[in-house]
């Protein structure tokens, strides 16, 4: 093999191919070239989380000539492992990337894949607290990526998608999430009537999230296994759904504003269920 030292230092002459930016959310099309399976990642951490956790994931990377020195553990990795790097110019990153916010650093891989329910539950632990977040219409990739990044820091042990969810896992939100994406696992639910039976035999609550008319979230106490169902962004909670927790909890404000978004929102939920533990 050539040495892969030599060749990182010269970026090539010929720019990788660009792929277009996929539609704006979840579940679309992947963009040509790549097939459902696969996914751009872009972002230092989002890459980093990616290579700590999963590397085998790792099918191409493309970097910045500055970032040789801080990717040395990563390229060393992709030479023992033939996966395939490139040196780049900022433009082509830029290209690649659809967006200028991929410090530096972009990353063809392997999504992930979503559990059932049933595998899902079967992995948890029986002596700790158990927290989930289910998204019942939620689809902005920014929201989707601070609701991650927030799961990730209060160790949400899953994010469950209702069986009809088109919401998936793309690069705008894996960066936003700050390499939470691959600490929080996504789970497939299966319809919601069996779903809800199957969360509460494994001894969770269910707790619908309410703009208004829930109890104060604050004043609340939350058993150790919860599953805070989240709302779509416009919309909200569904009403019907809502109805069918066994908990329905707001966040009281000073009404100043008239909601919090549902990525701000989630950061609440989860830090005071946290601070009970």
């Amino acid at each position: 093999m050539n040495d892969p030292w030599k060749n990182a230092r010269r970026p090539s002459s010929r720019p990788p191919r660009a792929t277009p930016l996929p539609p704006r959310e979840g579940g679309t099309p992947p963009p040509p070239g790549r097939g459902n399976d696969e996914l751009r990642l872009y972002g230092w951490n989002a890459v980093q989380a990616l290579f700590e956790r999963r590397p085998q994931a790792l099918r191409k990377l493309y970097l910045a000539e500055a970032l040789i020195p801080r990717l040395q553990p990563l390229l060393k990795w992709c030479v023992a492992n033939r996966v395939g790097y490139r040196v780049v110019e900022e433009g082509d990153l830029n290209k690649l990337a659809a967006t200028t916010h991929h410090e530096g650093v972009v990353a063809d891989v392997l999504r992930a894949p979503m559990l059932s329910l049933a595998e899902w539950m079967a992995g948890l632990p029986s002596d700790k607290p158990v927290l989930a977040l289910w998204l019942d219409g939620v689809g902005n990739p920014h929201n989707f990526g601070a609701i991650l990044r927030s799961a990730a820091h209060f160790g949400v042990a899953g994010l469950l998608l209702p069986p009809d969810s088109t919401l998936a896992l793309s690069g705008a939100a894996a960066r936003v999430a700050e390499g939470g994406a691959e600490a929080v696992p996504l789970v497939r639910l299966p319809a919601l009537p069996q779903a809800m039976d199957e969360l509460r035999a494994g001894g969770f609550g269910l707790a619908a999230t309410l703009v208004e008319g829930g109890d104060n979230l604050f004043k609340a106490t939350l058993p150790e296994r919860l599953v805070y169902v989240m709302g779509a962004e416009g919309e909200g909670m569904d009403r019907a759904l809502a109805q069918t927790c066994d908990f329905q909890v707001s966040i009281p404000g000073s009404g100043a504003v008239e909601s919090l978004n549902v990525a701000s929102a989630t950061a609440v939920l989860l830090s005071h269920w946290y601070a009970q533990r």
